[in-house]
């Protein structure tokens, strides 16, 4: 019983790689390629592809194509509506967006972890590791993420950091905890934090946290931009960025979504480096 236990997951997990690399794949995908990826035997790999077709999360294309088929799309839209934004935060998200024309996502703190819940990509489109919708990686790198840990108790981040060690993603992350504290401790004075190719080399980005009812962090808006656009417009991009929280907190708090004024005088914080 426990072998066959063992190999019913095998083939389970197999599947999900299989169903995995041809939505990643955007219809491209064809059982030998697959085979070659996933390094499974190309038998077995048609047989995946054909039980993943007939249950109908798959679809077979002209030419021995493979795509995602309408069951997992339905599951896509099911898990959106789960996990991804309200349509108010949404909104705010798309304001940010049209006023900035970068690359503009929302993250949501929920049970210890910052996931990237939506994004909407800019002019010019940006290549950021693998960073989707979804991902709750290397929070010590991230904008977003230390937009949130700066305003978390102390004690609260020293435990989720106790013993993990920080990997370096690029030449400039943060890979000593204390520099972190330094850099989590100025992001807190001044209300935002910045990732200055610490997550993807040229590559810079700007979060700004939103709070809920209860004062703590409820997630965080972020724009990234190419390193040399950024240093152009840091200052005006950090101000949009600050007033989309501000918005998003505004309405967690009240339950109103309400737009700033045009005539409302600009924020005077002092920006830090």
């Amino acid at each position: 019983m426990g072998e066959q236990r063992t190999t019913v997951l095998h083939t389970l997990e197999r599947g999900l790689q299989v169903l995995e690399a041809v939505a990643a794949a955007d219809g491209t995908a064809t059982a030998k390629v697959l085979g070659r990826q996933l390094d499974i035997k190309i038998g077995t790999c048609y047989h995946l592809l054909r039980t993943l077709v007939a249950s109908g999360h798959l679809v077979r294309l002209p030419g021995g194509y493979y795509d995602v088929g309408p069951k997992a799309a339905s599951l896509s839209r099911h898990l959106q509506r789960r996990s991804g934004p309200s349509p108010e935060l949404a909104v705010i998200l798309t304001r940010l967006h049209n006023k900035t024309r970068e690359t503009s996502y929302i993250s949501g703190w929920n049970h210890g972890a910052l996931t990237l819940q939506h994004y909407l990509s800019g002019l010019h489109t940006l290549s950021v590791g693998n960073l989707d919708v979804g991902y709750t990686g290397h929070m010590h790198a991230r904008a977003s993420c230390k937009a949130v840990l700066a305003f978390l108790p102390e004690e609260q981040v020293a435990a989720m950091f106790a013993g993990v060690p920080l990997e370096a993603v690029t030449t400039h992350t943060i890979t000593d905890f204390d520099t972190l504290t330094v850099d989590l401790a100025t992001s807190r004075r001044r209300g935002y934090a910045l990732d200055l190719e610490e997550f993807s080399d040229g590559v810079c980005c700007v979060s700004a946290p939103f709070f809920g009812e209860n004062g703590m962090p409820a997630g965080a808006f972020t724009v990234s931009v190419p390193q040399s656009r950024f240093t152009e417009r840091r200052s005006w991009l950090i101000s949009e960025v600050r007033e989309a929280a501000a918005m998003a907190t505004g309405l967690l708090r009240t339950g109103r979504l309400t737009v700033p004024s045009p005539d409302a005088p600009a924020r005077s914080d002092r920006e830090v480096s």
